[in-house]
Parts: structure tokens; sequence; C-alpha cells
């Protein structure tokens, strides 16, 4: 197995202090964006423009269609794509200033320079959040060019692990209960992706007909299975910029993000609905 796994564990906590740090969420009210839901579907889908519900339904996967027309295209009214990408932007470079002031600023250049070579690496198609994440113009300050980078790596990586998702017949609510039947909470879950309690055990039971959830909504060996060939199908199809720095780069990189990333580990609540393992 390649790097593509490891990477993720290290990068995906430096994006995801947009969610879950206070000082990102300041910057969204700000912004004009008030509640925690319309600085999330505006912040990450601002990359795609004014965009309606529909293709960010599709895009972000997870989410009941319901949960994403409340918030989309009604955010565009209270703030503009660029005004959604600054805000972002500023949050994060607040939060990861503060969260790791025992950092020196040039290894988080160096790390964010490492980082845009991977980013340099993708190949944008069929991946329509990784590509209009790339797409944006670059940053100066090396906070926002490290989130940034982070950020690419990350929505490629989902965009991919969409695809695989897709290709194993795991919809929606049938990943989310699988995923609740092995590692995660459906409390959690449930009410953070919107859908009704008539989904959701419309999706266990289809989980169940084939044979991936037992009774009691446990993952059976078979849902383990279709889960771990879903995982190794994202990380093959994410392996590509790894390969392209090779493992001396790679090494180097590992070091200079592993503190950056406990830090931000740090600030993300336990039981999130983010699944970022440990391992």
């Amino acid at each position: 197995m390649g790097e593509a796994r490891a990477m993720w564990i290290l990068f995906e906590p430096i994006h995801d202090v947009t969610y879950f740090d206070p000082r990102c969420l300041d910057r969204f009210v700000a912004a004009g964006l008030r509640g925690f839901w319309r600085g999330y579907f505006a912040g990450r889908a601002a990359p795609l423009g004014s965009i309606g519900a529909a293709p960010v339904v599709a895009a972000f996967y997870g989410f009941s269609p319901s949960m994403v027309t409340r918030a989309l295209p009604a955010v565009w009214d209270l703030a503009s794509p660029a005004a959604a990408l600054q805000a972002r932007a500023e949050g994060a470079v607040a939060a990861l200033t503060a969260l790791t002031p025992d950092t020196p600023v040039a290894d988080v250049e160096e790390a964010a320079g490492l980082l845009e070579s991977a980013v340099a690496a993708l190949q944008p198609a069929g991946r329509v959040l990784g590509a209009a994440n790339a797409a944006l113009p670059p940053y100066e300050d090396p906070y926002a060019r490290l989130f940034q980078a982070a950020t690419t790596l990350r929505e490629h990586r989902g965009d991919g692990h969409i695809a695989a998702l897709v290709a194993n017949d795991l919809g929606p609510t049938e990943v989310l209960a699988l995923r609740c039947g092995m590692d995660l909470t459906r409390d959690w879950m449930q009410s953070a992706r919107g859908w009704t309690d008539e989904e959701w055990t419309a999706g266990q039971a289809r989980l169940v007909d084939r044979g991936l959830l037992d009774a009691e909504g446990k993952a059976t060996d078979a849902g383990r299975e279709v889960f771990a060939v879903a995982e190794h199908a994202t990380n093959v199809a994410a392996e590509a910029p790894w390969t392209a720095l090779g493992p001396d780069t790679v090494g180097r990189l590992k070091d200079l993000l592993r503190p950056i990333s406990a830090a931000c580990r740090a600030a993300i609540p336990a039981g999130n609905p983010i699944g970022l393992p440990t391992a």
C-alpha cells in the first residue's frame, strides 16, 4: 500500500479546523453567514461559484437533499462566493496561527510548498470539488496556503471516495448506516446529515437485504468487506501525488505535518461526524 491513507490522516485535520474552530465560525458570521450550516455550505461550495442545491447534493454526497436546499442557493443572498472564500481563508489563518504557536513559520511555508507540489500532480478529470479548489487563485499567507493545499487534496480524495462508493452501490444513507454499524454513532451522523428516521430506516433495510448489516444494525463480515473494498479503491485513486513527490519528500512532509496535524486534531471534538481514523 502506498502513502495515500497516511497522508490523508495528516492533512485532513488541517482542513477540518474550518468546521470546528470558533475563530472560523466567527469569520463566517462576520461575512453574514450566521448559523453553522450556512457557513459550512457556503464555505465548502464557494469554489464552485453561485451554485444551486442539486450539484451540491451530488458533490457532498452524504447530506439529505432537504438539508442542502435549506442552505442553497439562499446563502448567496447573504454572502457572495468570493466573500465566503475570504471568510474561510481568514478563519483558517486565525485558527492555524493560534493552534500552532510553537511551529516555526518557515516550517509552515515549507509544508505548504510541498503540499502545493502534491496538488500540482493531481488530475482534475472527474474530481469536481478537487478541481474547483485547485483552480482558486493562490494565497500569499503561508497558513492560508497550507490550508488551501490541504483542502484541495482532501476534496480531490473525497471525489474519488464518492466514485468508489457509487461503484459499490452504497448510496448516502447506506454508507452512513454501514459506518454506524462499524465505528460511528447514528445520533451524530443522522442529525448532522439531515436524514429523517424513515429515510435512515429504509437505508438500513436495503443493507440488511444485501447481507451487509444484521438485524441489530451491526455490520456483517460482508458489510465490512464492501467498505474495505471502497476504501482501498479510494486510496489507490489518491496515490498519484505522493508517488510524484517520491519517498524522501513525502517523509520530509510527514515530519513537517505531524505537529501541525496533532494540534488541529486536538481542537476537533470527539465523536464528530467526520469519521477520521487515528491510523
